[in-house]
């Protein structure tokens, strides 16, 4: 898969891998600032999606949709589509861009609002890649979770980068009868739930 990323694709890849690093670096305030996960959780991500069993593939937090391109190109392989929510507008726009960019409009579904919202009306989640702000991640784990279909994914960005701020998440993941939890340290760590 990672041998034959799509030239448009890998093109678009790029393109915000150097955004996102040049906005690590001038001075862009956070909130506009990509934020994007490093390459290596990419790949991490689309190796497990490929083992999730039916059902929906759900991203929370698409900034410029760079882990999305990743996921997409599970997706592809696989025939199967996702759906990626985004808050704010002007992020979404760039989305919209990379999407359109890299040839996956047909595999990415961007919504548009609050996921706290929106996640009611996905049920049946088969994977889910969490990434927003971090004081919704638990919000987001106890609408997410009820959600997932037996042997569905849950995957937290950040478990160790921002270990202080989500220890009652990783703390309620590791305690949580109904779901088999790990962190796995690549990239700025990737908290891993499983619904049993």
């Amino acid at each position: 898969m990672f041998h034959q990323i799509p030239p448009h694709v890998k093109e678009r890849m790029q393109n915000l891998e150097e955004i996102d690093s040049r906005d690590r670096l001038d001075g862009t305030p956070r909130e506009q600032r990509l934020r994007q996960i490093p390459p290596e959780t990419g790949k991490f991500l689309a190796l497990i999606l490929a083992g999730a069993p039916a059902g929906k593939v759900i991203e929370i937090g698409t900034s410029a949709g760079y882990s999305a391109l990743w996921l997409s190109l599970t997706c592809r392989q696989l025939g199967r589509k996702m759906v990626t929510i985004e808050l704010l507008p002007e992020k979404a726009q760039l989305a919209r861009e990379t999407f359109r960019s890299a040839g996956v409009e047909d595999i990415v579904e961007l919504v548009v609002g609050d996921a706290l919202q929106l996640l009611k009306n996905y049920d049946e989640i088969a994977f889910c890649f969490l990434d927003i702000e971090h004081e919704l991640f638990m919000d987001c784990y106890e609408l997410v979770t009820p959600r997932l279909v037996k042997g569905g994914l849950l995957v937290a960005d950040n478990a160790i980068s921002h270990r202080a701020i989500l220890q009652p998440l990783l703390d309620r993941a590791q305690n949580d009868p109904q779901i088999d939890a790990v962190i796995i340290p690549v990239g700025k760590g990737e908290l891993v739930c499983r619904k049993l």
